[in-house]
């Protein structure tokens, strides 16, 4: 049982579920993932912390077989397999021009002159900055119930501009499949450092 540290503490099953048992799947059941579910994981995500609000992931939800096969060209051969089979595939992206969207994002002073001019450092922002919130999707998306499959062998470049192609600003970062995951596909449990042996308090 984890050591309760404030009555808000999720209870242990939750952390179970989002932490300690969950898995990243290779495999999934014949089962869907509605639209509404999507909704629902993005309605979660985005509440996730972003520098300065700046929101910069871009989503696009890959559903329909036609549109799976379509990017499952653009990946390696066993990643191929799993986006097919998967009911849904996200395409975690960035915007490198998201400090377009800051006067509104971050109304509380002029957020977008920060960014203004210096677009490697939008990129590096928006580089960082989506992949949290890519992070936080996985955690909602098991909060829900769902499982996940995130991956990297795949054509960024390819997929960018297939997926992208009416949206030049955004690029393609990586992508994970999600549904309900086939138990068969997972492999044994890799190790987990102890707190010692990566971090340290100071």
């Amino acid at each position: 049982m984890p050591q309760q540290f404030h009555d808000n503490t999720l209870s242990a099953d939750a952390l179970d579920q989002i932490f300690r048992e969950a898995r990243t799947y290779n495999g999934w059941l014949d089962k869907p993932v509605s639209e509404d579910q999507l909704h629902a994981i993005y309605e979660l995500f985005k509440m996730g912390p972003t520098s300065a609000n700046m929101q910069p992931a871009r989503i696009v939800w890959v559903k329909s077989q036609e549109q799976k096969n379509r990017l499952a060209e653009l990946a390696s051969d066993a990643n191929a397999d799993k986006i097919r089979a998967a009911p849904v595939t996200a395409i975690i992206g960035y915007d490198i021009d998201f400090h377009e969207e800051l006067p509104w994002l971050f109304p509380h002073t002029d957020a977008k002159s920060w960014f203004a001019g210096d677009e490697a450092g939008r990129i590096e922002g928006a580089k960082r900055n989506s992949a949290l919130q890519g992070a936080y999707m996985i955690i909602a998306a098991r909060a829900l119930g769902l499982d996940c499959g995130p991956m990297s062998g795949v054509d960024l470049d390819g997929i960018t501009k297939e997926f992208f192609a009416d949206q030049p600003r955004h690029r393609a970062d990586w992508v994970c499949s999600i549904g309900y995951g086939d138990p068969t596909s997972i492999f044994e449990r890799s190790p987990r450092p102890d707190f010692d042996k990566f971090t340290r308090i100071v």
